[in-house]
Protein backbone atom coordinates (compact mmCIF):
# COMPACT_ATOMS: atom_id res chain seq x y z
CA UNK A 1 0.00 0.00 0.00
CA UNK A 2 1.54 3.30 -0.99
CA UNK A 3 1.51 6.27 1.22
CA UNK A 4 -0.89 9.26 0.61
CA UNK A 5 0.81 12.07 -0.87
CA UNK A 6 0.70 15.07 1.82
CA UNK A 7 0.11 18.80 0.50
CA UNK A 8 3.32 20.86 1.03
CA UNK A 9 2.87 23.90 3.66
CA UNK A 10 3.94 27.33 2.18
CA UNK A 11 3.81 30.18 4.25
CA UNK A 12 1.02 32.40 3.88
CA UNK A 13 2.72 36.06 3.27
CA UNK A 14 1.84 38.98 5.69
CA UNK A 15 0.87 41.58 3.01
CA UNK A 16 -2.64 43.38 3.25
CA UNK A 17 -4.27 43.85 0.11
CA UNK A 18 -7.51 45.29 -0.18
CA UNK A 19 -9.86 45.17 -3.29
CA UNK A 20 -12.68 46.71 -4.94
CA UNK A 21 -15.59 44.53 -6.69
CA UNK A 22 -16.14 46.79 -9.98
CA UNK A 23 -19.43 46.28 -11.78
CA UNK A 24 -17.68 46.83 -15.14
CA UNK A 25 -14.83 45.51 -17.47
CA UNK A 26 -11.75 46.87 -16.50
CA UNK A 27 -8.98 46.73 -18.53
CA UNK A 28 -5.10 47.55 -18.17
CA UNK A 29 -5.81 50.74 -20.10
CA UNK A 30 -8.72 52.00 -18.20
CA UNK A 31 -7.59 51.52 -15.00
CA UNK A 32 -7.84 54.97 -14.59
CA UNK A 33 -10.93 55.29 -15.80
CA UNK A 34 -12.32 53.17 -13.11
CA UNK A 35 -10.22 55.05 -10.51
CA UNK A 36 -11.88 58.35 -12.16
CA UNK A 37 -15.25 56.89 -11.43
CA UNK A 38 -14.79 55.65 -8.33
CA UNK A 39 -13.49 59.34 -6.93
CA UNK A 40 -9.88 59.27 -7.15
CA UNK A 41 -7.05 56.96 -5.13
CA UNK A 42 -8.12 60.05 -2.39
CA UNK A 43 -11.40 58.41 -1.88
CA UNK A 44 -10.28 55.00 -2.04
CA UNK A 45 -7.30 55.97 0.67
CA UNK A 46 -10.29 57.17 2.91
CA UNK A 47 -12.74 54.38 2.59
CA UNK A 48 -10.08 51.56 3.07
CA UNK A 49 -8.34 53.29 5.84
CA UNK A 50 -7.83 52.14 9.54
CA UNK A 51 -10.22 53.23 11.75
CA UNK A 52 -12.36 55.96 9.64
CA UNK A 53 -15.99 56.98 10.32
CA UNK A 54 -18.32 55.75 8.59
CA UNK A 55 -18.79 59.03 6.77
CA UNK A 56 -15.63 58.86 5.60
CA UNK A 57 -15.87 55.15 4.52
CA UNK A 58 -18.67 56.23 1.87
CA UNK A 59 -17.51 55.48 -1.48
CA UNK A 60 -19.76 56.17 -4.89
CA UNK A 61 -19.47 54.97 -8.51
CA UNK A 62 -20.47 57.83 -10.83
CA UNK A 63 -20.43 56.77 -14.24
CA UNK A 64 -20.93 60.06 -15.45
CA UNK A 65 -18.24 62.19 -13.24
CA UNK A 66 -18.66 65.86 -13.48
CA UNK A 67 -22.08 66.24 -14.02
CA UNK A 68 -23.90 67.11 -10.93
CA UNK A 69 -27.38 65.60 -11.99
CA UNK A 70 -26.28 62.18 -12.46
CA UNK A 71 -26.97 59.59 -9.31
CA UNK A 72 -23.86 57.39 -8.15
CA UNK A 73 -24.23 53.69 -7.20
CA UNK A 74 -23.27 53.75 -3.15
CA UNK A 75 -20.80 51.17 -2.03
CA UNK A 76 -20.16 48.93 0.91
CA UNK A 77 -16.75 48.30 2.35
CA UNK A 78 -16.74 44.80 4.46
CA UNK A 79 -14.25 43.29 6.39
CA UNK A 80 -12.93 40.12 4.45
CA UNK A 81 -10.97 37.30 4.92
CA UNK A 82 -9.62 36.29 1.38
CA UNK A 83 -6.30 35.14 0.20
CA UNK A 84 -5.10 36.75 -3.27
CA UNK A 85 -3.45 34.34 -5.50
CA UNK A 86 -1.40 35.11 -8.54
CA UNK A 87 -1.67 32.34 -11.51
CA UNK A 88 0.69 32.29 -14.30
CA UNK A 89 0.87 30.20 -17.24
CA UNK A 90 3.47 29.64 -19.37
CA UNK A 91 2.73 28.34 -22.92
CA UNK A 92 4.98 26.05 -25.21
CA UNK A 93 4.56 23.95 -28.34
CA UNK A 94 4.91 20.98 -28.87
CA UNK A 95 8.42 19.27 -30.85
CA UNK A 96 6.34 17.70 -33.60
CA UNK A 97 5.18 21.62 -34.86
CA UNK A 98 1.59 21.06 -34.54
CA UNK A 99 0.19 24.60 -34.44
CA UNK A 100 -3.75 22.85 -33.73
CA UNK A 101 -5.25 24.57 -30.28
CA UNK A 102 -4.89 21.00 -28.73
CA UNK A 103 -1.03 21.13 -29.66
CA UNK A 104 -0.49 23.81 -27.20
CA UNK A 105 0.14 23.12 -23.74
CA UNK A 106 1.11 25.24 -20.71
CA UNK A 107 2.12 25.39 -17.27
CA UNK A 108 0.44 27.18 -14.40
CA UNK A 109 2.16 28.86 -11.38
CA UNK A 110 0.04 29.67 -8.56
CA UNK A 111 1.76 31.82 -5.79
CA UNK A 112 -0.18 32.98 -2.58
CA UNK A 113 0.06 36.92 -3.02
CA UNK A 114 -0.98 38.25 0.66
CA UNK A 115 -4.74 38.49 2.61
CA UNK A 116 -7.31 41.00 1.73
CA UNK A 117 -8.45 42.54 4.46
CA UNK A 118 -11.49 44.95 3.12
CA UNK A 119 -13.30 44.81 0.16
CA UNK A 120 -15.92 47.55 -1.70
CA UNK A 121 -18.96 45.98 -3.45
CA UNK A 122 -21.62 47.22 -5.64
CA UNK A 123 -24.90 45.90 -4.63
CA UNK A 124 -27.24 48.41 -5.23
CA UNK A 125 -29.61 49.08 -7.72
CA UNK A 126 -29.08 52.28 -9.59
CA UNK A 127 -31.06 55.08 -9.27
CA UNK A 128 -33.25 56.29 -12.26
CA UNK A 129 -31.37 58.87 -14.29
CA UNK A 130 -32.48 62.19 -15.53
CA UNK A 131 -30.59 64.39 -18.21
CA UNK A 132 -31.46 67.84 -17.81
CA UNK A 133 -30.72 70.72 -20.03
CA UNK A 134 -27.23 71.67 -19.49
CA UNK A 135 -27.57 75.29 -20.93
CA UNK A 136 -30.21 75.97 -18.66
CA UNK A 137 -29.11 78.93 -16.13
CA UNK A 138 -30.27 76.64 -13.31
CA UNK A 139 -27.78 73.68 -14.30
CA UNK A 140 -25.04 76.41 -14.77
CA UNK A 141 -25.79 78.14 -11.46
CA UNK A 142 -25.30 74.60 -10.48
CA UNK A 143 -22.00 73.82 -12.03
CA UNK A 144 -20.64 77.31 -11.01
CA UNK A 145 -21.45 76.55 -7.11
CA UNK A 146 -19.44 73.00 -7.91
CA UNK A 147 -16.41 74.74 -9.07
CA UNK A 148 -16.82 77.53 -6.03
CA UNK A 149 -17.39 80.06 -8.90
CA UNK A 150 -18.05 83.20 -6.90
CA UNK A 151 -18.28 85.61 -9.76
CA UNK A 152 -20.81 82.97 -11.90
CA UNK A 153 -23.03 82.74 -8.89
CA UNK A 154 -22.88 86.69 -8.67
CA UNK A 155 -23.75 87.00 -11.82
CA UNK A 156 -27.20 84.52 -11.70
CA UNK A 157 -30.43 86.28 -12.32
CA UNK A 158 -33.75 84.63 -12.28
CA UNK A 159 -34.79 84.60 -15.60
CA UNK A 160 -38.00 85.56 -16.77
CA UNK A 161 -40.99 82.97 -16.87
CA UNK A 162 -41.69 82.60 -20.61
CA UNK A 163 -44.36 79.43 -20.10
CA UNK A 164 -42.97 77.62 -23.17
CA UNK A 165 -43.35 74.38 -21.70
CA UNK A 166 -43.61 72.36 -24.95
CA UNK A 167 -40.95 72.93 -27.79
CA UNK A 168 -41.71 71.89 -31.38
CA UNK A 169 -39.96 69.55 -33.19
CA UNK A 170 -41.55 70.60 -36.62
CA UNK A 171 -42.55 67.40 -39.10
CA UNK A 172 -46.19 66.73 -40.14
CA UNK A 173 -47.99 63.24 -39.36
CA UNK A 174 -49.92 61.47 -41.72
CA UNK A 175 -53.60 62.85 -41.56
CA UNK A 176 -55.17 59.20 -41.91
CA UNK A 177 -53.30 57.75 -38.68
CA UNK A 178 -54.01 58.25 -35.23
CA UNK A 179 -51.44 60.09 -33.63
CA UNK A 180 -51.76 58.24 -30.65
CA UNK A 181 -50.62 55.40 -32.75
CA UNK A 182 -47.55 56.48 -34.28
CA UNK A 183 -44.10 56.97 -32.76
CA UNK A 184 -43.59 60.49 -34.18
CA UNK A 185 -43.29 62.95 -31.84
CA UNK A 186 -43.92 66.44 -32.72
CA UNK A 187 -42.89 68.28 -29.68
CA UNK A 188 -41.20 67.56 -26.30
CA UNK A 189 -41.50 69.05 -23.06
CA UNK A 190 -39.65 71.82 -21.91
CA UNK A 191 -40.93 71.64 -18.09
CA UNK A 192 -36.90 72.65 -16.69
CA UNK A 193 -37.82 69.76 -13.69
CA UNK A 194 -34.54 69.45 -12.41
CA UNK A 195 -33.79 65.57 -10.60
CA UNK A 196 -34.03 65.09 -7.00
CA UNK A 197 -31.36 63.95 -5.15
CA UNK A 198 -32.51 60.29 -5.27
CA UNK A 199 -35.56 58.79 -6.98
CA UNK A 200 -35.79 55.53 -5.03
CA UNK A 201 -35.60 54.69 -1.89
CA UNK A 202 -35.29 51.45 -3.22
CA UNK A 203 -31.69 50.35 -2.63
CA UNK A 204 -31.33 46.19 -3.01
CA UNK A 205 -34.19 44.23 -4.80
CA UNK A 206 -36.58 42.21 -3.25
CA UNK A 207 -36.86 38.27 -3.82
CA UNK A 208 -40.61 38.43 -5.10
CA UNK A 209 -40.42 34.78 -5.38
CA UNK A 210 -43.66 34.20 -7.05
CA UNK A 211 -46.28 31.35 -6.80
CA UNK A 212 -49.39 31.46 -8.44
CA UNK A 213 -52.34 30.40 -5.98
CA UNK A 214 -52.83 26.70 -6.33
CA UNK A 215 -56.43 26.90 -6.23
CA UNK A 216 -56.80 29.37 -9.71
CA UNK A 217 -58.28 28.07 -12.95
CA UNK A 218 -58.79 29.85 -15.97
CA UNK A 219 -62.36 30.32 -17.02
CA UNK A 220 -64.03 31.51 -20.05
CA UNK A 221 -66.31 33.83 -19.27
CA UNK A 222 -68.81 35.89 -21.84
CA UNK A 223 -69.72 39.52 -21.83
CA UNK A 224 -73.67 39.77 -21.45
CA UNK A 225 -73.78 42.97 -23.54
CA UNK A 226 -71.33 42.30 -26.54
CA UNK A 227 -71.22 38.16 -25.96
CA UNK A 228 -67.15 38.54 -26.55
CA UNK A 229 -65.47 35.49 -24.63
CA UNK A 230 -62.79 36.29 -22.62
CA UNK A 231 -60.30 34.43 -19.95
CA UNK A 232 -60.04 34.88 -16.63
CA UNK A 233 -58.72 33.46 -13.55
CA UNK A 234 -60.89 32.36 -10.62
CA UNK A 235 -60.11 31.48 -7.04
CA UNK A 236 -62.21 27.90 -7.06
CA UNK A 237 -61.50 28.17 -3.13
CA UNK A 238 -61.99 31.32 -2.24
CA UNK A 239 -64.59 31.20 0.90
CA UNK A 240 -67.99 32.95 -0.57
CA UNK A 241 -69.99 35.52 2.62
CA UNK A 242 -73.72 34.07 2.45
CA UNK A 243 -76.18 35.82 4.29
CA UNK A 244 -79.82 35.97 4.61
CA UNK A 245 -81.75 38.47 2.31
CA UNK A 246 -82.28 41.50 3.79
CA UNK A 247 -84.99 44.48 3.03
CA UNK A 248 -86.12 47.17 4.48
CA UNK A 249 -89.29 48.29 6.07
CA UNK A 250 -90.23 50.70 3.09
CA UNK A 251 -89.96 47.98 0.71
CA UNK A 252 -93.45 46.95 -1.06
CA UNK A 253 -92.36 43.25 -1.75
CA UNK A 254 -90.76 40.60 0.48
CA UNK A 255 -88.76 37.70 -1.19
CA UNK A 256 -90.51 34.45 -1.99
CA UNK A 257 -87.48 31.93 -2.94
CA UNK A 258 -83.40 32.19 -2.18
CA UNK A 259 -81.42 33.73 -4.15
CA UNK A 260 -80.47 32.07 -7.30
CA UNK A 261 -77.09 31.71 -6.17
CA UNK A 262 -77.70 29.54 -3.49
CA UNK A 263 -79.29 27.51 -4.96
CA UNK A 264 -76.35 25.64 -7.00
CA UNK A 265 -74.52 25.20 -3.43
CA UNK A 266 -77.61 23.53 -2.08
CA UNK A 267 -76.08 19.94 -1.97
CA UNK A 268 -72.97 21.12 0.10
CA UNK A 269 -75.40 21.25 3.31
CA UNK A 270 -77.21 19.00 5.89
CA UNK A 271 -80.22 18.20 4.33
CA UNK A 272 -82.18 17.26 7.26
CA UNK A 273 -81.21 20.41 8.91
CA UNK A 274 -82.28 23.01 6.67
CA UNK A 275 -85.63 20.70 6.75
CA UNK A 276 -85.96 21.10 10.31
CA UNK A 277 -85.62 24.86 9.82
CA UNK A 278 -88.09 25.58 7.19
CA UNK A 279 -90.54 22.91 9.24
CA UNK A 280 -89.78 25.24 12.42
CA UNK A 281 -90.53 28.61 10.26
CA UNK A 282 -94.08 26.90 8.99
CA UNK A 283 -94.93 26.84 12.38
CA UNK A 284 -93.38 30.05 13.50
CA UNK A 285 -93.36 32.31 10.83
CA UNK A 286 -90.63 34.86 12.51
CA UNK A 287 -87.91 33.82 15.01
CA UNK A 288 -85.02 35.93 16.50
CA UNK A 289 -82.04 34.17 16.12
CA UNK A 290 -81.58 32.97 20.13
CA UNK A 291 -84.81 31.55 20.07
CA UNK A 292 -83.98 29.40 16.96
CA UNK A 293 -80.68 28.01 17.64
CA UNK A 294 -82.34 27.20 21.27
CA UNK A 295 -84.47 24.13 19.50
CA UNK A 296 -81.22 22.81 18.11
CA UNK A 297 -78.59 20.90 20.05
CA UNK A 298 -74.96 22.40 20.55
CA UNK A 299 -73.41 20.40 17.43
CA UNK A 300 -76.57 21.31 15.16
CA UNK A 301 -75.95 25.21 16.25
CA UNK A 302 -72.01 25.14 15.00
CA UNK A 303 -73.68 23.45 12.05
CA UNK A 304 -76.03 25.67 11.43
CA UNK A 305 -74.05 28.80 12.40
CA UNK A 306 -70.42 27.91 9.93
CA UNK A 307 -72.61 26.36 6.82
CA UNK A 308 -73.42 29.90 6.19
CA UNK A 309 -76.23 28.35 4.14
CA UNK A 310 -78.87 27.04 5.63
CA UNK A 311 -80.83 30.43 7.11
CA UNK A 312 -80.43 32.14 3.73
CA UNK A 313 -82.03 29.17 2.02
CA UNK A 314 -84.64 29.10 4.53
CA UNK A 315 -85.83 32.88 5.44
CA UNK A 316 -85.06 36.39 5.01
CA UNK A 317 -84.29 39.66 7.23
CA UNK A 318 -85.91 43.03 8.17
CA UNK A 319 -83.14 45.88 8.73
CA UNK A 320 -85.16 47.84 10.18
CA UNK A 321 -88.97 47.96 11.89
CA UNK A 322 -90.47 46.46 14.67
CA UNK A 323 -89.52 43.01 12.74
CA UNK A 324 -85.71 44.22 12.97
CA UNK A 325 -82.93 41.29 12.97
CA UNK A 326 -85.55 38.70 13.02
CA UNK A 327 -86.05 35.65 10.25
CA UNK A 328 -88.91 35.58 8.53
CA UNK A 329 -90.21 32.93 6.42
CA UNK A 330 -90.19 33.49 2.77
CA UNK A 331 -93.16 35.08 0.78
CA UNK A 332 -94.44 35.93 4.69
CA UNK A 333 -95.21 39.69 5.09
CA UNK A 334 -95.81 40.55 8.48
CA UNK A 335 -96.54 44.26 7.77
CA UNK A 336 -100.06 42.30 6.01
CA UNK A 337 -101.04 40.50 9.01
CA UNK A 338 -102.20 41.79 12.19
CA UNK A 339 -101.85 38.61 14.11
CA UNK A 340 -97.62 39.12 13.76
CA UNK A 341 -97.79 41.89 15.89
CA UNK A 342 -97.03 38.91 18.71
CA UNK A 343 -93.40 38.54 16.67
CA UNK A 344 -92.56 42.26 17.01
CA UNK A 345 -89.18 42.58 18.78
CA UNK A 346 -88.43 44.57 21.45
CA UNK A 347 -85.03 45.43 22.64
CA UNK A 348 -83.40 47.33 25.53
CA UNK A 349 -79.70 48.54 26.20
CA UNK A 350 -78.14 48.00 29.30
CA UNK A 351 -75.39 50.82 29.49
CA UNK A 352 -74.06 48.39 33.13
CA UNK A 353 -73.08 45.76 30.53
CA UNK A 354 -69.70 44.55 31.59
CA UNK A 355 -68.74 43.43 28.09
CA UNK A 356 -66.13 45.40 25.94
CA UNK A 357 -68.97 47.28 23.26
CA UNK A 358 -66.06 47.09 19.60
CA UNK A 359 -68.40 47.40 17.13
CA UNK A 360 -72.03 47.86 16.40
CA UNK A 361 -72.57 43.97 15.78
CA UNK A 362 -71.12 42.81 18.52
CA UNK A 363 -73.42 45.57 20.54
CA UNK A 364 -76.63 43.54 19.62
CA UNK A 365 -78.11 41.14 22.07
CA UNK A 366 -78.27 38.63 19.37
CA UNK A 367 -74.78 38.50 18.45
CA UNK A 368 -73.62 38.55 21.63
CA UNK A 369 -76.17 35.55 22.73
CA UNK A 370 -75.44 33.41 19.78
CA UNK A 371 -71.85 33.69 20.15
CA UNK A 372 -72.38 32.46 23.59
CA UNK A 373 -74.41 29.94 23.00
CA UNK A 374 -72.03 28.67 20.36
CA UNK A 375 -69.18 28.73 22.42
CA UNK A 376 -70.72 26.13 24.42
CA UNK A 377 -69.45 22.62 24.58
CA UNK A 378 -71.84 19.58 24.85
CA UNK A 379 -70.60 18.71 28.55
CA UNK A 380 -71.57 22.16 29.09
CA UNK A 381 -75.33 22.15 27.72
CA UNK A 382 -76.10 18.51 29.41
CA UNK A 383 -74.86 20.01 32.36
CA UNK A 384 -76.86 23.11 32.21
CA UNK A 385 -79.85 21.37 31.27
CA UNK A 386 -83.15 22.63 29.69
CA UNK A 387 -84.07 26.18 31.13
CA UNK A 388 -80.70 27.00 29.57
CA UNK A 389 -82.34 26.56 26.02
CA UNK A 390 -85.01 28.92 26.94
CA UNK A 391 -82.49 32.12 27.12
CA UNK A 392 -85.39 33.29 24.40
CA UNK A 393 -88.59 33.68 27.21
CA UNK A 394 -89.28 36.24 29.53
CA UNK A 395 -90.91 34.90 32.74
CA UNK A 396 -91.04 37.96 35.24
CA UNK A 397 -88.80 35.45 37.37
CA UNK A 398 -85.37 34.61 36.04
CA UNK A 399 -83.48 36.15 33.77
CA UNK A 400 -80.43 34.44 31.61
CA UNK A 401 -78.71 37.52 30.21
CA UNK A 402 -78.14 40.60 30.97
CA UNK A 403 -79.30 42.16 27.85
CA UNK A 404 -82.77 42.18 26.62
CA UNK A 405 -84.31 41.02 23.55
CA UNK A 406 -87.53 39.46 23.53
CA UNK A 407 -90.08 38.49 21.08
CA UNK A 408 -93.59 39.53 22.05
CA UNK A 409 -94.71 35.89 21.64
CA UNK A 410 -91.70 34.38 24.08
CA UNK A 411 -93.19 36.77 27.04
CA UNK A 412 -94.68 34.87 29.34
CA UNK A 413 -94.95 37.10 32.18
CA UNK A 414 -98.50 37.32 33.45
CA UNK A 415 -99.22 40.51 33.62
CA UNK A 416 -97.14 41.35 30.72
CA UNK A 417 -99.42 38.06 28.92
CA UNK A 418 -102.23 40.34 29.54
CA UNK A 419 -101.12 43.35 28.06
CA UNK A 420 -99.71 41.46 24.69
CA UNK A 421 -103.21 39.73 24.02
CA UNK A 422 -105.55 42.79 24.30
CA UNK A 423 -107.28 43.54 21.05
CA UNK A 424 -108.48 47.29 22.04
CA UNK A 425 -105.82 49.67 21.32
CA UNK A 426 -104.30 47.79 17.56
CA UNK A 427 -103.71 50.19 14.31
CA UNK A 428 -105.40 49.55 10.98
CA UNK A 429 -102.18 49.78 9.39
CA UNK A 430 -98.33 48.80 10.25
CA UNK A 431 -96.23 51.65 11.48
CA UNK A 432 -92.95 51.33 11.20
CA UNK A 433 -92.22 52.46 15.13
CA UNK A 434 -94.88 50.40 16.56
CA UNK A 435 -95.91 47.95 14.55
CA UNK A 436 -99.67 47.05 14.90
CA UNK A 437 -99.93 48.18 18.57
CA UNK A 438 -100.61 52.27 19.42
CA UNK A 439 -97.90 53.99 20.68
CA UNK A 440 -99.39 54.58 23.99
CA UNK A 441 -100.35 50.12 24.33
CA UNK A 442 -96.56 49.31 23.49
CA UNK A 443 -94.86 52.06 25.36
CA UNK A 444 -97.18 50.31 28.22
CA UNK A 445 -96.01 47.39 27.73
CA UNK A 446 -92.03 48.77 27.40
CA UNK A 447 -92.43 50.29 30.76
CA UNK A 448 -93.57 47.44 32.34
CA UNK A 449 -91.04 44.94 31.08
CA UNK A 450 -88.31 47.73 31.42
CA UNK A 451 -89.09 47.48 35.00
CA UNK A 452 -88.78 43.73 35.65
CA UNK A 453 -86.28 43.12 33.51
CA UNK A 454 -84.34 45.84 35.35
CA UNK A 455 -85.36 44.65 38.87
CA UNK A 456 -84.62 40.97 38.21
CA UNK A 457 -80.98 42.61 37.55
CA UNK A 458 -80.78 44.36 40.63
CA UNK A 459 -82.18 41.02 42.75
CA UNK A 460 -85.29 41.14 43.16
CA UNK A 461 -88.81 40.29 41.34
CA UNK A 462 -91.13 43.82 40.87
CA UNK A 463 -94.77 42.70 42.07
CA UNK A 464 -98.00 43.56 39.91
CA UNK A 465 -98.67 46.27 42.50
CA UNK A 466 -95.27 48.24 41.83
CA UNK A 467 -95.82 48.03 37.81
CA UNK A 468 -99.64 49.30 38.28
CA UNK A 469 -98.52 52.23 40.12
CA UNK A 470 -95.43 53.27 37.87
CA UNK A 471 -98.44 53.05 35.24
CA UNK A 472 -100.55 55.18 37.01
CA UNK A 473 -98.05 58.04 37.60
CA UNK A 474 -96.64 57.73 34.35
CA UNK A 475 -92.77 57.80 35.96
CA UNK A 476 -91.81 54.94 33.42
CA UNK A 477 -92.34 57.28 30.16
CA UNK A 478 -90.54 60.47 31.43
CA UNK A 479 -87.86 58.25 31.90
CA UNK A 480 -88.09 56.53 28.99
CA UNK A 481 -88.17 59.98 27.41
CA UNK A 482 -85.09 61.61 29.20
CA UNK A 483 -82.99 58.74 28.23
CA UNK A 484 -84.07 59.18 24.32
CA UNK A 485 -83.56 62.61 24.12
CA UNK A 486 -79.60 61.57 25.96
CA UNK A 487 -78.53 61.12 22.60
CA UNK A 488 -78.24 63.68 19.34
CA UNK A 489 -81.33 62.14 16.74
CA UNK A 490 -80.92 62.61 13.19
CA UNK A 491 -84.06 62.89 10.98
CA UNK A 492 -84.14 60.01 8.66
CA UNK A 493 -81.24 57.74 10.65
CA UNK A 494 -83.31 56.64 13.86
CA UNK A 495 -84.05 53.43 14.26
CA UNK A 496 -87.94 53.59 14.79
CA UNK A 497 -88.12 50.04 16.13
CA UNK A 498 -85.96 50.74 19.04
CA UNK A 499 -88.61 53.35 20.44
CA UNK A 500 -86.60 56.76 19.33
CA UNK A 501 -88.69 59.57 19.24
CA UNK A 502 -89.33 61.89 15.69
CA UNK A 503 -87.82 64.85 15.90
CA UNK A 504 -91.02 66.80 16.78
CA UNK A 505 -91.56 64.51 19.84
CA UNK A 506 -87.91 65.07 21.02
CA UNK A 507 -88.21 68.64 20.54
CA UNK A 508 -91.28 68.47 22.50
CA UNK A 509 -89.86 66.25 25.45
CA UNK A 510 -86.73 68.59 25.29
CA UNK A 511 -89.04 71.41 26.12
CA UNK A 512 -91.42 69.60 28.81
CA UNK A 513 -88.23 68.84 30.35
CA UNK A 514 -86.84 72.31 30.62
CA UNK A 515 -90.07 73.34 32.10
CA UNK A 516 -90.47 70.95 34.62
CA UNK A 517 -86.67 71.80 35.61
CA UNK A 518 -87.34 75.36 35.78
CA UNK A 519 -91.00 74.57 38.10
CA UNK A 520 -88.48 72.71 40.39
CA UNK A 521 -86.11 75.42 40.84
CA UNK A 522 -89.05 77.88 41.51
CA UNK A 523 -90.12 75.63 44.54
CA UNK A 524 -86.79 75.33 46.21
CA UNK A 525 -85.77 79.23 46.08
CA UNK A 526 -89.40 79.44 47.60
CA UNK A 527 -88.65 77.37 50.09
CA UNK A 528 -85.67 78.56 50.93
CA UNK A 529 -87.03 82.20 51.14
CA UNK A 530 -89.45 81.19 53.32
CA UNK A 531 -86.81 79.44 55.91
CA UNK A 532 -84.99 82.73 55.85
CA UNK A 533 -88.06 84.85 57.26
CA UNK A 534 -89.15 82.50 59.75
CA UNK A 535 -85.52 82.80 60.93
CA UNK A 536 -85.72 86.21 61.05
CA UNK A 537 -89.07 86.62 62.71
Amino acid sequence: MQPTAVAQERPLPATQFYSVEYPGYVQPSSVHLALRNLGGPSSLENAFKRGAAKHEGLLELNFRPGNPFAHPIPGDVVNTSNVLFKVTKRRRRNVDGDKSADAIAGDYTVEAMGVILKSARFRSMADYQFQPDMSDPIAQLRIAMDRMDVDAVMRYTIPDEKEDYSLSLGGSIRADLDPQLTDQTLSRSNLRLFPPPLFSRQGVPQNYNFKANPASMVTTIADEDTGQERKRLINKGRWKGYGPATISFGDLNVPENPPPGLLQARNTIKQDLLDRVVHLLEQRPVWTRAALYNQFNPAEVREIHNSKLILPLACYMFQDGPWRDTLVRFSYDPRKDSTARFYQRIYFRNANHPMSRTSVVTRRQEGRSVAAYISRSVEQEETAGVEQRRSHVFDGLTITKETAAFQLCDIIDPMLKEMIDREEDLRETCDERDGWYSAHALERIKTVLRHKFFSLLQGYVATKEECEALLEQGGGQKKTQITRISKRLKYGKHNMAKGALRPEDAAAARLQATLERNAKNLQTTRREGKHVCHSLT
